[in-house]
């Protein structure tokens, strides 16, 4: 018996596909960043706070009141007033201009310090972590090496070595960053070459550079953002410690670990002069480690929120 075409079952409607979703774009993605970061009230004031010390950093010189190395011995170790907001220091000069202009010091060292570390440690991780065997033998032995000195103990090795100028302090500095930054570049590398994306670009023929700058190292970017905003005031503090040793900024020039050295001897009678400088390297610390907390939340909420 034949189906009339009346009777006959109509063929079922082909299925649609629902509409390919567009990745978001930089835009979006910078806007979806900014809400983030208000909704952090610590990480804005973090961001606010190093924004202003990287403000400081770049004026300095135009808004010291005084010449920070010119001494005036009629004004020697006088205690803050309007004339001189933070005192004086023991020849006289103002440490106000001084705190400003040691704060450009220790951003220089701090973003040199870590660009550094970035240029030399980022090649390794990737490669010790996309080659593996001898590659990654050797690179890991060397980090494990270096990470055996606690960070200031080996800058202050290095620096040694080198002699005391603030370029040394911070090649020193940089040197002593390269191991940790080694290490994060390498795990993300490992985790990232064995996704599905990468599997298809080698596949299609793509090269080992296109693999490593094209498809992995951009992904690891997120990571590694939050390693420089982690670096930089670690490099602060080591630019301090190495000055008030004597390895960095060598006097009069301004630094801040400078004038906390020359604050040893008249802590009792002019407190200002080391109180103020340690509380700028407190305050430069702290905003940075607050700004790279709130990236870190920024741009991995879910491992932010753990």
């Amino acid at each position: 018996m034949t189906l009339s075409p009346s009777t006959a079952a109509a063929p079922a409607p082909a299925a649609t596909a629902p509409p390919a979703s567009r990745p978001p774009t930089r835009a979006a993605r910078l806007a979806t960043s900014l809400r983030r970061l208000r909704r952090n009230r610590l990480a804005l004031v973090g961001a606010v706070l190093s924004a202003v010390f990287v403000l400081v950093a770049l004026i300095a010189p135009l808004i010291a009141p005084y010449d920070p190395a010119l001494p005036d011995f009629d004004a020697a170790l006088r205690e803050p007033s309007w004339s001189h907001w933070l005192g004086t220091d023991d020849l006289g000069r103002d440490q106000l201009s001084r705190v400003l202009v040691g704060v450009t010091a220790s951003m220089q060292v701090g973003v040199l310090a870590v660009l550094l570390a970035f240029v030399v440690a980022v090649p390794l991780g990737l490669v010790a972590g996309y080659y593996g065997k001898f590659a990654d033998t050797a690179v890991s032995r060397l980090t494990d090496t270096m990470l055996a000195f606690p960070f200031l103990v080996l800058a202050v090795g290095l620096a040694a070595v080198m002699g005391p100028s603030l370029e040394n302090a911070t090649i020193a500095i940089g040197i002593s960053q390269i191991p940790g930054i080694v290490r994060v570049t390498r795990a993300e590398t490992l985790r990232l070459k064995h996704l599905d994306y990468v599997g298809a670009a080698t596949a299609n023929g793509g090269g080992d550079g296109v693999i490593l700058f094209r498809h992995i190292l951009p992904n690891a970017t997120s990571t590694l953002i939050v390693q420089a905003t982690v670096g930089i005031p670690s490099a602060i503090i080591g630019e301090a410690v190495l000055s008030f040793l004597g390895l960095g900024v060598q006097p009069p020039s301004p630094s801040l670990g400078v004038m906390l050295s020359s604050a040893q001897p008249f802590i009792a009678d002019a407190p200002w002069m080391a109180v103020f400088p340690g509380l700028v390297i407190v305050l430069a610390t702290l905003a940075f480690n607050l700004l790279g907390d709130g990236v870190r939340d920024i741009l991995d909420p879910r491992g932010g929120s753990r």
